[in-house]
């Protein structure tokens, strides 16, 4: 099984596909990043939203001075991701159709970035709101859980179904794609 079905080529990375050629293939390939980051987007959209209310709540003034500086690098972070994670939609309306990998390359860059940056958002935020309701180890072992549990499903899960694949493919002789 060389990944090639009806002429397309799906194991390729985005930059060895042709914009005419393969446009079809490119296509599809962004649109189902496009419909992925539906469905992220607004997730981070609300965790921004909710956000920018905090410093008007009465119990922001409660926050010492390191929790409301780690606060504002969450905020900071939260903004800076759903810029990030919007770019393939601008890129999408405002970017030239017949750029068609380098629109997909750029879109899984910045999809990549805003997830990373998402991340320490989040445990940023989650920190803020521990060190106001718990105190000392307790803080500790819920961040590190965190973090762990982060790390194991943003990082560890897909690299191990990744290598699963590369595997089966090097055993196949295919080449798995390393952009997608």
């Amino acid at each position: 099984m060389s990944g090639e079905r009806d002429g397309r080529d799906d194991q390729a990375e985005p930059d060895q596909l042709d914009d005419v050629r393969n446009r079809d293939e490119l296509r599809e390939r962004y649109y189902g990043l496009l419909q992925e980051l539906r469905v992220v987007v607004p997730g981070v959209q609300v965790l921004l939203a909710f956000l920018l209310t905090v410093p008007f709540a009465t119990g922001f003034r409660r926050l010492d001075e390191s929790s409301r500086q780690l606060f504002g690098v969450a905020l900071t972070l939260a903004m800076l991701s759903v810029v990030v994670l919007l770019t393939p939609t601008l890129v999408h309306r405002f970017g030239a159709r017949t750029a068609r990998s380098a629109r997909l390359r750029l879109s899984i860059v910045s999809t990549r970035i805003g997830m990373a940056l998402m991340g320490p958002a989040l445990l940023l935020s989650m920190l803020v709101v521990l060190r106001l309701i718990f105190s000392g180890w307790t803080v500790v072992a819920l961040m590190t859980l965190l973090v762990l549990v982060m790390v194991a499903m943003w990082i560890a899960v897909p690299w191990f179904t990744w290598r699963v694949e590369d595997e089966a493919r090097a055993a196949e002789g295919a080449r798995l794609p390393r952009l997608e």
